[in-house]
């Protein structure tokens, strides 16, 4: 997966900033980025903080994963019943 360019104590600056007035247009010159990538952040992360920030991303993290694991148990079960099936 993409690392992203900015940390997420990064991101929440940037919202803080906004929310302090600061225009948009002002902002994202300042830090290099896009408007689309602003208002995609403040749509995901507005109103949290660092911490809960990165408890989501750790929680998204443990989904992939057990997603992961789900779909190798599936296979496997599917193997076995198709291996069974063939012996009968």
């Amino acid at each position: 997966m993409k690392n992203g360019r900015y940390s997420d104590a990064q991101i929440m600056g940037i919202l803080k900033q906004a929310e302090g007035g600061m225009p948009v247009s002002e902002l994202c010159r300042e830090h290099g980025m896009s408007s689309a990538s602003f208002y995609k952040w403040r749509a995901k992360f507005g109103g949290m903080d660092a911490s809960l920030i990165s408890e989501m991303k750790d929680m998204a993290e443990e989904n992939r994963r057990l997603k992961r694991m789900y779909a190798e148990m599936s296979m496997q079960n599917d193997l076995l019943k198709e291996a069974l099936g063939k012996k009968r």
